[in-house]
């Protein structure tokens, strides 16, 4: 037993330990907010394999599946296990109560911990696809944000830059002192330069989805009308430059075309689909270190209030279209639109207005501050309702067992 009282502790964003009650009960809360479908499915539904499974989208991905569509079948994602000196990234902590959520419903899901851009990984992958789960797979979400990748072929690794392209880029930004007191903060970002570009999209483009599909297509694992989807963002205006216009915005457009491409491939192969799922805004690991995003977000929370939509109510509407139940409905660039209620000029206006008023001392005003500060704490399973942080709390937690 490795039972302790576990303490927020963090370096801006970061937090340096996880809470595996915390970790578990916001599961819980994900699978209680999605409506189940009118009849209860069986043990015999889809097959699906999400690729970053164990956080944000991702996450919100493997929960609407299994509680809204049944599914079965295989999340990927790479965390890190508990030592005697550190909890376990939350990740490990919110997949092993995504396991036996799944289990106690009934759903035969299987849950890998390693490196998704390797082929050993797809290799692992197609075999459990042919030796367990009949031989066919019918939906494959993708849902990786890192850091780098290396190329499995050459052994080159590649590190992904957020960066401007062209110019640098100023921006406000909203961090929090050691008490929690929020600062607005101007910060200055240079431009990319060199092959940070190409790195960029080495790293966040379609080069692994694509490698995925190929993979699964070549072992004959596609049924047929499999259909995929790659999540992706767009975002507001205010954040357009260091985003939609910069390096991650390269490596998103390069996705876009992956999946118009794949599109073409897989109707001519399968009868599928490719589509690329952009998504609205959301507080997660990946954005919060973003300049300006931190702020936009308590801004937007601001003015929307209980109107934001979050990554588990987005992601049960992308299951809807992908298995049929709502018409597959796409933009003209080819793309399933959640991020509509975030983008309208309504909204929009108003985020801009509050913006440009935003400073340490009208902050509080303006935006959702708690709920900001406690969304960043719940991301490590802090500042859950109905948790005792007081209380030891089994940190030795095992990865869910691939033979139940």
């Amino acid at each position: 037993m490795s039972e302790r009282v576990i303490n927020p502790r963090s370096r801006g964003f970061l937090f340096l330990d996880s809470h595996p009650a915390g970790c578990e009960r916001l599961v819980e809360d994900m699978w209680q907010a999605v409506t189940p479908p009118s009849s209860a499915p069986g043990g015999d539904g889809p097959v699906a394999l999400v690729i970053g499974s164990s956080a944000g989208y991702g996450l919100a991905a493997t929960i609407a599946g299994l509680a809204r569509v049944g599914i079965r079948g295989i999340g990927v994602c790479f965390e890190k296990a508990p030592t005697e000196r550190r909890t376990g990234t939350a990740g490990w902590y919110r997949t092993a109560a995504t396991a036996e959520l799944a289990r106690t419903h009934g759903r035969d899901m299987v849950f890998l911990n390693g490196d998704a851009f390797n082929n050993a990984m797809k290799d692992q992958v197609a075999d459990l696809l042919a030796e367990r789960l009949g031989g066919r797979l019918d939906y494959l979400i993708y849902s990786v944000a890192a850091p780098r990748r290396t190329d499995p072929d050459t052994g080159t690794t590649y590190a992904s830059a957020l960066k401007p392209i062209g110019r640098t880029y100023r921006t406000k930004t909203l961090v929090f002192d050691d008490q929690g007191a929020p600062e607005v903060k101007e910060v200055e970002t240079a431009p990319a330069e060199g092959d940070d570009i190409e790195q960029t999209v080495a790293v966040m483009g379609g080069a692994d989805w694509e490698r995925w599909i190929d993979h699964l297509a070549d072992r004959g694992l596609l049924a047929d009308g499999f259909a995929t989807a790659a999540l992706s963002y767009i975002g507001s205006p205010l954040t357009a430059a260091i985003y939609r216009q910069g390096t991650i915005g390269a490596a998103k457009a390069h996705l876009e075309a992956t999946a118009r491409t794949l599109d073409e491939r897989l109707g001519k192969l399968v009868g599928g689909r490719a589509v690329t799922s952009v998504n609205g805004a959301a507080v997660t690991q990946s954005s919060t270190a973003i300049p300006g995003i931190a702020l936009y977000i308590g801004l937007l929370r601001g003015v929307l209030g209980q109107a934001l939509v979050p990554p588990i109510g987005q992601l049960v509407k992308l299951w809807d279209q992908l298995t049929g139940a709502h018409p597959l409905t796409l933009d003209d660039e080819g793309r399933v639109r959640l991020d509509t209620w975030e983008l309208t000029d309504s909204v929009q206006a108003q985020v801009a207005e509050r913006w440009q008023k935003a400073t340490s001392d009208t902050i509080a005003g303006l935006a959702d501050l708690d709920w900001f500060h406690a969304e960043v704490q719940r991301l490590y399973g802090f500042a859950v309702p109905g948790i005792d942080y007081t209380t030891p709390v089994e940190t030795n937690v095992p990865w869910p067992d691939l033979t139940t």
